[in-house]
């Protein structure tokens, strides 16, 4: 690889090598894996700068949280809990038209949650 800023450090792309070796993507040949890697590495430090940027440029509007994290959280929007999924296929079964897989997924979804649950 080049030494470029937006090229991830051999020592980055050899740990994900080494990752990989002792995952279980196995069906995922190496160099995609690796590419996968870099393209969420570059993104990550893509993010990262604007947000810099954002810290550093954009004057503090009074209100929490700090533009830069709602900018990361926008771009990086956390998956939904259990909790929220059983509740969106409970939506789905009961107002919804779900056809059978729908039913399924949501009857496995609700499952999971309730299993969840201490006893």
């Amino acid at each position: 690889m080049t030494d470029h800023p937006i090229t991830p450090p051999p020592e980055l792309v050899q740990q994900w090598e080494e990752d990989w070796h002792h995952s279980k993507v196995k069906h995922i040949e190496l160099e995609p894996y690796i590419a996968a890697q870099a393209a969420q590495w570059g993104a990550d430090m893509e993010l990262e700068a604007c947000c810099e940027w954002v810290s550093k440029y954009l004057p503090y509007l009074g209100d929490f949280p700090m533009p830069e994290d709602k900018l990361r959280a926008a771009r990086r929007p956390k998956p939904p809990s259990l909790k929220e999924q059983a509740y969106a296929a409970l939506d789905t079964y009961i107002y919804g038209n779900p056809d059978h897989g729908d039913k399924q997924n949501a009857y496995n979804t609700i499952r999971r949650a309730l299993e969840e649950l201490p006893e």
